[in-house]
């Protein structure tokens, strides 16, 4: 899969790696949390029977014990639901204020080509192909199953799908595996650089578009995926979704103006762009010249990023990504975009 997911997020698919190996494996999944538990319900943890490691449940707290019990289940192929409560010192040794308690569900996936991997198999092919399917099990009598999104606003798997967020529903846990966010980033300027890099860090995967070679060249984007295209035409082909973000750096309108519009004909959840309040006036008056409308031109977050008075390019990065991050995450604390 190369480096199309963030690696902290290929769990399943390293456990895989490790069976195609013809090493045993377990997953560890985080199902519920109580008080201040470090890591939310589907964080996951891949163990192999060389007790080597992927991913993480607890940010360390209880992962020692984890694994010794995935060892033994690897033994005795039982799947296990196991509850461990997290003390204000363990606690305060990983960042979190007080402790707090999490329930983890064991599964052994074995060796060779049992039902269990030929699931396992089939969730990393749906994530392969950004196919949102959810990882379900039954806690009672340990069913499994991989269900696409329902489709019905009143339904609560869609509910989850919607809100991407894994949980337990009575005897059926859901974890849910949206396909990857997505960031595309029109110029292969120098604030591209350390951007792609923090984005792919938060679990982004990240594009750079620019019609310019020597701008989004391989030196100076090693192992990114860089288009060569005009970015509306490369942005159609992208297709876009509520998934994710733009962000446009060029600073020259006849790169970003149709990057921009064509943005805004989608459903990205963030669009930032590059410049000053004085720039993007100017940038407004270009698209309400081009007929855009006023409620799809408030969508721009501009100038872009988090106001946290960043200078250097690095810096800058710091400040999208943030600002990404809160308009993913909690949008209903901004507006839309802040406009001119």
């Amino acid at each position: 899969m190369g480096r199309a997911m963030a690696e902290f997020d290929r769990i399943p698919e390293q456990a895989l790696e490790w069976l195609a190996a013809g090493k045993g494996a377990a997953l560890a999944t985080v199902v519920e949390t109580w008080g201040s538990a470090p890591r939310p319900a589907g964080a996951q943890l891949a163990i192999s029977e060389d007790a080597e490691i992927a991913g993480s449940v607890s940010g360390g707290c209880v992962e020692g014990a984890v694994v010794e019990e995935a060892l033994e289940l690897l033994r005795t192929g039982e799947t296990r639901l196991l509850e461990f409560g997290v003390s204000n010192e363990e606690a305060f040794a990983v960042g979190l204020a007080c402790g707090g308690t999490i329930r983890i569900l064991i599964e052994p996936v074995g060796r060779g080509t049992g039902p269990a991997r030929r699931l396992i198999g089939s969730l990393a092919e749906a994530r392969a192909q950004r196919r949102a399917v959810a990882y379900r099990v039954n806690l009672v009598t340990w069913e499994r199953e991989l269900r696409p999104p329902p489709g019905g606003d009143d339904d609560a798997l869609q509910a989850r799908f919607d809100a991407d967020r894994s949980g337990r529903d009575g005897d059926w846990f859901s974890a849910i595996h949206n396909p990857p966010l997505r960031l595309i980033v029109v110029g292969g300027v120098h604030i591209a650089q350390p951007l792609v890099r923090m984005a792919r860090m938060a679990g982004y995967d990240p594009v750079i578009i620019d019609p310019r070679d020597a701008f989004a060249s391989p030196e100076r984007f090693p192992g990114e995926r860089l288009i060569h295209d005009w970015p509306d035409r490369a942005l159609a082909a992208e297709r876009p979704d509520a998934r994710t973000a733009v962000v446009t750096l060029t600073h020259d309108p006849k790169l970003d103006d149709p990057a921009i519009r064509a943005a805004l004909e989608t459903g990205v959840f963030y669009l930032g762009c590059l410049g000053s309040r004085r720039t993007h006036a100017r940038r407004v008056a270009r698209l309400e010249a081009a007929g855009v409308p006023a409620e799809q031109i408030a969508r721009i977050h501009a100038p872009v990023g988090t106001d946290i008075g960043a200078r250097s390019p690095a810096e800058i990065a710091v400040a999208i990504i943030a600002e990404i991050t809160e308009r993913l995450r909690r949008p209903e604390t901004r507006p839309p975009g802040r406009g001119a």
